[in-house]
């Protein structure tokens, strides 16, 4: 039954490891994307922005298919839809059909497949492996993504670094991604609908569960813990070009360090965090709060170096031990939602609402960090991005450290009636 239950995880983690690799294409191909497309980083974030717009809008329906379409169902054609998304972008359209296409990957990836994908993981562990199932599917995904993303990397090579390059590493996505979608059909189980004697009592039992969702404080502070983690997460990004521009990585390697950057630190990150979070301070809220506290203070001693005269290497290490933190928080950013003791029953809906608030920043942070590079120039465009990061840290340090008190009182409350 143990060995069943990581053996399911490792199948959950091969899609989720897959599936945003085309809508993550900057992580390998920013420069050429910029070079050979013609997109300015302005543009790049903007097809975020519509992304996340999709993603927000259409998570609203996540929340009732989540707990009422069975994952056999979801998780595939979540799968196929993007590797068909993937055949048009290797097309390289112009940047409306480049919008379109991310408007449909947001649709097919994070309304149909994320939340379901959370939801099993959460249902596959106990309260107290919460942390550690998250982070195995952080590191799980991050083994899936490095191996993904070099052999795009080395198709990009072989065809010549140029456009050709490009077109043939987005078709080594769109096939591997099609390929695990047939997989996925065959591999995932019926299981996990919302079952009742009629589609009516099934019906009121998941809004039953909407509405335990939507009026429940903690489940909005622990999506808002989310929600800080990802702002700070989405300018990892511009360490991609930060070191090119101030650096002057080559482009090659500026691919590489994409790789490390987005997908490897993954690998570090999400055992760590899930270790941390419930072995050593035993809650996960806990844990993101002193790291929001300790992300903060690292961005602002990394803006004090003197990136314009220090050693690349020294550049590269200092930007990746950041990204390690904020990869640790990453992997267990969901595990709160079974803390604060949100009932199991309603995991889908509240992994979708998180998903809602916790991912909204993607709507509007690229676009912000794309356009204070575009508008101000060298360091000075990279030190407002970094500092717009901090904030977010400092903000979430606010968040997570109401959440615990909050936890913490629940607790005490429950063990004095237990006692009364």
């Amino acid at each position: 039954m143990l060995m069943n239950k990581w053996i399911r995880l490792c199948f959950l983690i091969l899609g989720g490891g897959t599936i945003f690799k085309l809508s993550s294409m900057k992580d390998v191909f920013y420069v050429p994307m910029q070079e050979d497309w013609g997109l300015t980083n302005t543009q790049i974030g903007l097809s975020f922005t519509v992304y996340t717009i999709v993603q927000t809008t259409g998570l609203f329906l996540s929340l009732y298919i989540a707990d009422r379409i069975s994952k056999k169902i979801l998780l595939p054609v979540g799968l196929i839809g993007v590797g068909l998304c993937g055949l048009y972008l290797s097309t390289l359209p112009p940047f409306t059909g480049y919008l379109i296409c991310f408007a449909a990957m947001a649709f097919f990836a994070d309304v149909l497949y994320w939340p379901v994908l959370l939801k099993a993981v959460r249902l596959l562990g106990t309260k107290e492996e919460q942390g550690r199932m998250f982070g195995f599917l952080e590191a799980g995904r991050g083994v899936v993504d490095v191996i993904v993303a070099f052999g795009a990397l080395f198709v990009f090579v072989q065809f010549g670094e140029g456009k050709a390059g490009m077109q043939a590493g987005l078709i080594y996505y769109t096939l591997i991604t099609l390929a695990v979608g047939i997989v996925t059909y065959f591999i995932v189980d019926d299981d996990d609908k919302v079952e009742s004697k009629d589609n009516v009592n099934a019906n009121f039992e998941v809004f039953k569960g909407i509405k335990h969702v939507l009026t429940c404080p903690n489940v909005w502070l622990a999506s808002f813990g989310i929600f800080f983690v990802y702002a700070a997460y989405c300018g990892l990004t511009y360490f991609i070009p930060f070191l090119k521009d101030i650096y002057a990585l080559p482009v090659a390697l500026v691919g590489a360090y994409g790789i490390i950057n987005q997908y490897a630190l993954k690998m570090v990150g999400g055992p760590i965090g899930g270790f941390l979070a419930d072995k050593v301070v035993k809650s996960p809220t806990v844990y993101l709060k002193w790291t929001f506290l300790i992300s903060a203070i690292a961005i602002f001693l990394f803006m004090q170096l003197p990136h314009e005269t220090m050693n690349v290497y020294l550049g590269m290490a200092a930007t990746l031990g950041f990204g390690a933190i904020i990869f640790s928080q990453r992997a267990i950013f969901f595990a709160p939602m079974d803390e604060i003791g949100t009932p199991r029953k309603y995991a889908g809906s509240a992994m979708a609402f998180g998903c809602i608030i916790g991912y909204m920043p993607a709507m509007f942070a690229y676009t912000l960090y794309g356009w204070m590079l575009d508008t101000f120039e060298g360091m000075t465009g990279y030190n407002y991005v970094f500092s717009t990061m901090m904030a977010f840290s400092l903000l979430g340090f606010a968040c997570s450290a109401t959440l615990a008190r909050r936890i913490k009182k629940q607790k005490q409350l429950a063990t004095a009636s237990v006692t009364a």
